[in-house]
C-alpha cells in the first residue's frame, strides 16, 4: 500500500467531526507547564555501515530520513528533556558528551536529559564496535573488531552528538505555555515474543515458523501504547511522545527510521500536523514483529513496516483525540549509575573459539566463526573494562514516569517496573543513556532457558542479575517522586434540561 494511501485511510477512519469536537480543549486561565518540541536530521550517507549485526553490511539505498526528536518540559521550577533517536543504540560516551554540551548551552542539567535509541536496524553507523575501542588489543583481535565487525563511524557519531544538542536548543527555544494529556492505547496484533518453549525443554529464539516442536511462547509482550500529547493554549498540537515495545527490525528497505517512520506518518497524517513525534522504545529485547506461531506467510518488508507503525500510530491517535488535558504538570528526575561486572567465558570456550577461528570462515554458515570472534573480542573488553557503567533514570512528566535502562531489555522486566511503580502511567525506556547489549531475565539462563539473547558476546555480557538490578533501581527511583494529578474532564455543574424534541411518549398517532 502506498504510504499516502495508508495515511488517507487512517484519517478517514479516525477523523470524524464528533471526535475532534469532543477533544477540543477548554482554555485555562493560566498555565503551569511549558513544552517545546524539535527535530533534526541525522540521515547517514549512502555507503555507510548498516548497524545491527555482527559483521559488515552497507547502505545501498534510501527510504526515509533518520531523525533526532526532542521534547522539553518546563514546570517553572525545573526542566526535563526526552530525546528519541532513530538509531540502533546510543553509546555511553556520546550521551555524556551531549549532556555536557546541553548543560553548557542551555543550563539544563545533564541528569535531566534522557536519550533513547529506537533500535532501528536500518539507521546510521553508531555501533556495535566503537572507534578506537580495540586499539590496545592484540593485532588478531584488532582485525576481528575493525575489519570483521559492525563498526561505528567517528564522523557520524559527531554528527549525532551535534544534532542532539541543536535539537535540545531548538526545543528549549520553542517552549510555550501548554496543556498536556496522557493515556494508554492497546495494540496486541503486531508484536510477538520471539523466544519459544520447545519440546526439548529449552527456549529458542526464532525456531522457525510453525516448527512442530514449539509448545508456546516463552515470554509475554507489552501491548500498551504509552502516549503524552502536548497542545498550546489554542489547541494546536505541539508534539507527541509515544512508548511501545517492539524491535525496530521491519526494515522497509534502505536507510530508514524503520516502522517508526510509519508511526510518525500515521499520527501526523491523521491529525493533519507536522508536530514532532518523539518515540521511546519500550522493553523489547525478546519482542519483535515476527510471529513464529502463525501459519501465514510473512508480508513484504514495506508492508510489515506500515502494519506495525500504522497500528501503533492509530492507537496513539485515538489517545490524543480522547484524553483530557491539564496545565498542572510537575516535572522531576532521579538518576543512579553503578558498575556491573561482565560474565567471563570459560577457558574451554576460549580454546574452542581459537580453534574455530584457525579454521577460517567456512561458507555458507558463519555462525560458529562469528561467535568465536565475539568470544575473543569479549576477552579484550574484560581486560580493559571489566565492569561497565550502567545508568538507570526515572524522569517524571506529571502522572507519567519514564524509567530508563541501557539494555536490550527483556519485556518481563518492563512489566515488572510497571507493576512496581506507583505512577498511573509508567513508560519503560530501553537502550537509553548507553548500551550494554541484551539483558535477559534470570529464567532465560536456567535449564529451561536459552536462545540467541543469552549468548555471551562482546555486545551482551553482563552478569545474570543485571536485569533485576536495573528493574529494582528503576522502581525505587520512580517511587521517590510524587505522581502529578491525572487530568480530568470538567464536570457539569447541574443536571441538563430535557430535550423537548425527544422527551415524549411513543408516537402512535
Amino acid at each position: 500500500m502506498n504510504p499516502r494511501t495508508l495515511v488517507r485511510l487512517l484519517a478517514a477512519t479516525l477523523l470524524c467531526g464528533p471526535a475532534l469536537t469532543a477533544a477540543a480543549p477548554v482554555p485555562p486561565a493560566a498555565t503551569g507547564i511549558k513544552a517545546g518540541f524539535a527535530e533534526r536530521d541525522i540521515t547517514p550517507a549512502l555507503g555507510s555501515e548498516q548497524p545491527g549485526g555482527y559483521g559488515k553490511a552497507f547502505h545501498r539505498s534510501f527510504h526515509d530520513p533518520c531523525k533526532v526528536r526532542v521534547a522539553v518540559f518546563d514546570d517553572g521550577k525545573q526542566k526535563v528533556v526526552l530525546i528519541g533517536l532513530d538509531a540502533l543504540v546510543v553509546p555511553r560516551q556520546l550521551v555524556l558528551q551531549a549532556r555536557a554540551e546541553i548543560e553548557r548551552l542551555t543550563k539544563i542539567p545533564g541528569r535531566a536529559v534522557m536519550i533513547g535509541a529506537s533500535h532501528s536496524h536500518s539507521s546510521g553507523p553508531v555501533g556495535m564496535v566503537l572507534p578506537g575501542q580495540f586499539d590496545a588489543a592484540p593485532e588478531d583481535i584488532r582485525k576481528l573488531a575493525y575489519a570483521d565487525s559492525s563498526e561505528a563511524s567517528n564522523g557520524y557519531l559527531l554528527l549525532v552528538t551535534r544534532e542532539i544538542v541543536e535539537g535540545v536548543r531548538a526545543a528549549d527555544a520553542a517552549r510555550v505555555p501548554a496543556q498536556l494529556g496522557f493515556g494508554y492505547g492497546h495494540e496486541d496484533k503486531v508484536a510477538f515474543n520471539r523466544r519459544l518453549r520447545m519440546k526439548n525443554g529449552q527456549s529458542w529464539s526464532h525456531p522457525g515458523a510453525m516448527n512442530p516442536d514449539i509448545i508456546d511462547y516463552a515470554g509475554p509482550i507489552d501491548p500498551q501504547v504509552g502516549v503524552i500529547g502536548a497542545w498550546d493554549l489554542n489547541g494546536k498540537l505541539l508534539g507527541t511522545v509515544v512508548n511501545f515495545s517492539c524491535h525496530a527490525t521491519a526494515n522497509p528497505g534502505g536507510i530508514s527510521a524503520n516502522w517508526i517512520y510509519y508511526l510518525e506518518r500515521t499520527i501526523q497524517g491523521a491529525l493533519d500536523t507536522r508536530a514532532p513525534v518523539v518515540f521511546l522504545q519500550g522493553a523489547c529485547g525478546d519482542v519483535t514483529q515476527v510471529d513464529n506461531r502463525t501459519p501465514n506467510q510473512r508480508p513484504t518488508a514495506e508492508a510489515w513496516s506500515q502494519l506495525v507503525g500504522g497500528r501503533v500510530g492509530a492507537e496513539a491517535v485515538k489517545v490524543l483525540l480522547s484524553v483530557p488535558r491539564s496545565s498542572d504538570i510537575p516535572v522531576d528526575v532521579r538518576q543512579k549509575t553503578w558498575p556491573i561486572p561482565r560474565r567471563q567465558p570459560s577457558a574451554e570456550t576460549i580454546a574452542k573459539a581459537r580453534a574455530t577461528l584457525a579454521l577460517g570462515k567456512r561458507p555458507p554458515d558463519f555462525t560458529d566463526w562469528t561467535f568465536a570472534k565475539e568470544t575473543l573480542m569479549l576477552q579484550h573488553l574484560i581486560a580493559v573494562e571489566p565492569k561497565p557503567e550502567v545508568e538507570v533514570q526515572a524522569l517524571q512528566i506529571g502522572p507519567v514516569v519514564c524509567v530508563s535502562n541501557p539494555a536490550e531489555y527483556f519485556v518481563q522486566y518492563g512489566l515488572d517496573i510497571k507493576q512496581g511503580s506507583k505512577f498511573p502511567f509508567t513508560f519503560p525506556v530501553e537502550l537509553a543513556n548507553g548500551c550494554v547489549g541484551y539483558v535477559p531475565t534470570e529464567e532465560a539462563f536456567s535449564a529451561a532457558g536459552g536462545g540467541y539473547e543469552t549468548r555471551l558476546t562482546s555486545y551482551s555480557n553482563l552478569e545474570i542479575s543485571a536485569g533485576r538490578q536495573m528493574a529494582n533501581t528503576g522502581i525505587a527511583l520512580a517511587n521517590e517522586m510524587k505522581p502529578g494529578p491525572v487530568p480530568d474532564f470538567a464536570k457539569i455543574k447541574a443536571p441538563g434540561a430535557p430535550w423537548r424534541y425527544g422527551n415524549v411518549g411513543p408516537g402512535l398517532d
